[in-house]
C-alpha cells in the first residue's frame, strides 16, 4: 500500500475536517497517508470531486505511487490545469494537460 499525499489550497473547511479524519496533516493543508490502499484512495477522491463540483473553489492535488505511470507517480487535480509527468530523454518533466 503506497504513500498518498493530498495538498489543498483555498478550499472549504469541510475538506480539512474530512482529510484530517483519514490522513495525517503534516503541514497546513498537506495531508499524507503512508498506507492508503487504492480502494480508499478512490473513494476519497470521489468525495473530494463531488464536493468540488458543487462548490468549485481553490484547488486539490493528490499524488501517489503508481508503477504503471511515468516516473511511478500518479497525479490527480481539481481546480488547476491537469498535470502529468512526461519522460523526455530520461528527464521527468511536468506537463500541463489541456
Amino acid at each position: 500500500m503506497p504513500l498518498v499525499m493530498i495538498v489543498t489550497r483555498d478550499v472549504a473547511d469541510r475538506y480539512r475536517g474530512f482529510l484530517g479524519s483519514l490522513m495525517l496533516e503534516v503541514a497546513p493543508a498537506v495531508y499524507i497517508s503512508p498506507r492508503m490502499n487504492p480502494g480508499v484512495r478512490g473513494r476519497t477522491w470521489t468525495v473530494l470531486s463531488g464536493w468540488y463540483k458543487s462548490e468549485p473553489q481553490g484547488s486539490v492535488v493528490m499524488v501517489w505511487r503508481d508503477v504503471n505511470a511515468t516516473g511511478g507517480v500518479g497525479i490527480a487535480t481539481l481546480g488547476t490545469p491537469p498535470r502529468e509527468l512526461a519522460d523526455v530523454d530520461g528527464l521527468w518533466l511536468v506537463r500541463k494537460s489541456l
